[in-house]
């Protein structure tokens, strides 16, 4: 999910104090009249680059009007900067924004003389950039002067242990929320899916329906929406069991990693060569689950 909290009342609230039209806001941002009505009653959620825009149409300040939860990755810099992530191939020269979305999705690292390129379009420094960067492969890791994230305590892992993700549709959809900053409610991850996929799949009810388990399967293009609005690949759905073992695994490596890199010059540490090599292996088991099987229907 994005790293910015979204509230319609307080966009609403904000554009009423301002004195501004929707249709003022609208044309700032450069979407209709309609979709502000949508962000401003929750029916719809504003894609995170379109943030900056919008604050800016409303004359307030983008961190006190979309608080941050957390610390910044690659996504969220790019996303506060305007860009879109189609958009970041003119930053970087290239055909197409493999590099990025490679990197924003924990695939690939950047190659280093994409860095300069896209902190200068961020509005960052490079070093800025690669610690955005770890964080997008999941190592928390503090800005200059704050606190290491996790050494006091206990190291991130799966709640089921050695069982790895829940098994339902229900469970699964619950286990994401629950590691949600701010949970959305039924109304918004309908509307954000929909938003992301161009397509109009999810309702509140059918979302509530998922969730609670009182509907236990859906179709593909539902299943899709609402990995696109939980931040997930559709593979979570999957009952396939070697599928589910490299998607938990990967997850617990990742929180694993975090919290030993957390514990920065200690002697127990990663190395860097060991890191190298454990992320390696997490792009791996990613090729080797988009290579899987299809997804089965949920029983």
């Amino acid at each position: 999910m994005p790293a910015r909290r979204f509230d319609p009342n307080r966009v609403l609230l904000a554009r009423r104090e301002g004195g501004f039209k929707q249709t003022d806001v609208a044309s700032h941002v450069g979407v209709s009249g309609a979709r502000v009505s949508a962000w401003e009653t929750g029916r719809s959620v504003p894609d995170p680059e379109k943030l900056p825009r919008l604050a800016e149409a409303l004359n307030r300040d983008l961190d006190d009007l979309f608080p941050r939860n957390g610390r910044p990755d690659l996504a969220d810099l790019r996303a506060d900067a305007g860009y879109t992530q189609a958009a970041t191939k003119e930053l970087t020269g290239t055909s197409t924004a493999g590099p990025v979305a490679a990197a924003e999705n924990a695939q690939r690292r950047l190659a280093e003389e994409y860095e300069p390129k896209l902190a200068e379009a961020y509005g960052v420094s490079v070093e800025a950039l690669r610690r955005a960067q770890d964080r997008s492969f999941g190592i928390d890791v503090p800005e200059p002067g704050e606190a290491a994230p996790g050494v006091e305590g206990q190291e991130p892992r799966l709640q089921r242990g050695d069982e790895g993700l829940p098994e339902t549709l229900a469970e699964k959809i619950t286990y994401l929320l629950e590691r949600l900053p701010i949970p959305p409610s039924d109304a918004q991850l309908a509307a954000l899916g929909n938003d992301r996929t161009g397509r109009e799949v999810l309702t509140e009810d059918l979302v509530r329906h998922l969730r609670t388990g009182e509907v236990s399967s859906a179709q593909d293009d539902v299943l899709d929406a609402l990995a696109e609005a939980l931040d997930t690949t559709p593979l979570i759905w999957s009952q396939d069991a070697d599928v589910q073992r490299i998607i938990g695994g990967t997850m617990l490596l990742r929180g694993q990693i975090s919290a030993i890199a957390a514990r920065g010059g200690d002697e127990k540490g990663l190395s860097a060569d060991l890191l190298d090599f454990i992320l390696h292996e997490v792009d791996k088991a990613r090729s080797e689950a988009q290579g899987g099987p299809g997804r089965p229907a949920q029983q």
